[in-house]
């Protein structure tokens, strides 16, 4: 499975960013969004045991969600990532080496830019789709910018105080999704908690669609 292959099936545009949680609370949280809707998981790389957290999810939703990591920094952790059976790599940097091996594995590459220097960078080492991040700091009007001088080919996803409030702006600037940390899921948070965010998400994504 592919990020292609989800929207093109019509899943949300939205990768949930599950930063900090455990392993022992990875399905539960995982199958209360991916029952609300949300098909894109990432397991950021500075949470306990990250690796443990990904090859449970897969196993579990790996037929019905693309799951993967965040804050990918090096060549090991693309690797590592790989092994453990993670389909999507995230970053919140632009490194040509870690990017072109997430290439070379076939993963679902979602590198962080801020200046279009970096957006190009990431294209040249084999993105496909890149990220803005912090794009809260930046707004959409600087994605419409940026898009100008981008291949049309190009995905913009935002990160970074996203949520259910801005979704319809970050889309209707040119975004093709975005990823959402703390407004769904903080350490802690219980899985009914963090599903009813997704479906609110997921409604407010709706909504945008007519």
């Amino acid at each position: 499975m592919t990020l292609d292959d989800l929207l093109a099936d019509g899943a949300p545009p939205i990768c949930a960013i599950l930063r900090g949680i455990r392993p022992d609370e990875a399905i539960d949280v995982s199958a209360a969004l991916v029952d609300a809707g949300i098909r894109i998981l990432e397991v950021p790389f500075n949470s306990p045991d990250p690796l443990a957290s990904i090859a449970a999810m897969q196993a579990e939703f790996g037929g019905r969600a693309l799951i993967g990591a965040g804050t990918v920094l090096s060549v090991e952790a693309v690797e590592a990532l790989h092994a453990a059976g993670g389909r999507i790599m995230v970053t919140p940097n632009t490194n040509p080496a870690v990017i072109a091996r997430g290439a070379e594995l076939g993963l679902d590459l979602l590198p962080g830019f801020m200046t279009p220097s970096e957006a190009f960078a990431a294209i040249a080492a084999g993105a496909k789709r890149i990220k803005l991040f912090p794009a809260a700091r930046l707004g959409a009007a600087y994605v419409k910018a940026v898009k100008d001088v981008l291949p049309r080919d190009i995905g913009v996803w935002a990160v970074g105080g996203t949520g259910a409030d801005t979704i319809g702006e970050w889309l209707a600037g040119g975004c093709e999704g975005i990823g959402v940390g703390g407004a769904l899921y903080k350490p802690g948070d219980d899985a009914a908690t963090v599903g009813q965010r997704g479906r609110d998400l997921v409604a407010a994504w709706q909504a945008t669609l007519g």
